[in-house]
């Protein structure tokens, strides 16, 4: 049975109060919706503004985005998004927010350069494998706190790739299309400005192979980033959803709140979690 994410209407089907402990389901059977449908205008008007709001974001999330949101009480969705919100809250208001949404549909200006970016350089955390990688600082001062714990389990991270510049970028990307041609390098590489490396949140780790997977840094990686707030941005089997291939190496620093909102309730799934942050900032 396909499962939908319409909180609302199935807790109207179900005659279930918003504030019991139940769980309400988010899956609804196609006998089941057509019930709540008749109601729920009239009924939505009564329920309090973030649940309508709720209801208004969750119903127009992608078809695929709906299927992994898990069964739930929209009440426990909500309180962990505010977390994760008041975490937002606490990022400098001089510079794009860590959840900014870039993709290929969601670009950033040409001239855009995060601030007071922090050389990545080797040191005693990390090995580089180039001398021109920086990041923002609170992805630095994380990919430090990643580094450590790597270290106490043995595993020395190697940094690949870090900020780009729209321009650097321009460039990769042209270099690409000479190569592969521009169907196959819109598959793995993003055109300026649509780029997450550009937000100076992002890190390319080890070969940037697909084998660094099965290395034991990337098994490491793989475990412990997401209690560290890194998040693997280009998940294997969802190109149609990201827009690229499987990506085992590039991890975007999003913070430890993030992290459990999008693995509770996103299918753990970094593009789907975004795009529900995004509608939700400009619903208002």
């Amino acid at each position: 049975m396909r499962k939908t994410v319409l909180f609302v209407l199935a807790a109207l089907c179900a005659g279930m109060t918003l504030s019991c402990n139940k769980a309400t389901a988010v899956s609804s059977s196609a006998s089941a919706a057509p019930r709540g449908e008749e109601r729920s205008p009239e009924l939505r008007k009564e329920l309090p503004p973030e649940l309508q709001k709720l209801h208004r974001v969750l119903s127009g999330m992608s078809e695929r985005a709906k299927a992994a949101i898990p069964n739930g009480n929209p009440n426990e969705l909500l309180a962990d998004l505010r977390a994760v919100l008041e975490t937002e809250a606490a990022f400098r208001a001089d510079d794009l927010s860590l959840y900014r949404l870039i993709d290929k549909t969601h670009p950033v200006a040409a001239d855009y350069v995060p601030k007071d970016l922090i050389p990545v350089t080797r040191n005693e955390l990390w090995n580089v494998n180039r001398n021109d990688l920086s990041l923002r600082p609170e992805a630095y001062h994380a990919l430090e706190d990643l580094a450590r714990a790597a270290l106490q389990d043995g595993i020395t991270l190697l940094v690949s790739s870090t900020y780009r510049s729209y321009a650097y970028q321009e460039r990769l990307f042209a270099r690409y299309v000479r190569e592969d041609g521009l169907e196959q390098a819109e598959r793995y590489s993003a055109r300026p400005g649509t780029s997450q490396h550009q937000l100076g949140a992002a890190v390319d780790f080890g070969s940037i192979t697909d084998d660094w997977a099965d290395t034991a840094m990337g098994a490491w990686v793989y475990a412990h980033a997401a209690d560290y707030g890194w998040s693997l941005s280009f998940p294997q089997g969802y190109e149609d959803v990201t827009g690229y291939m499987w990506e085992c190496w590039h991890f975007r620093y999003l913070g430890r709140e993030a992290c459990r909102l999008q693995k509770k309730w996103f299918g753990n799934v970094q593009q789907f979690m975004l795009e529900f942050l995004d509608a939700w900032r400009q619903d208002g």
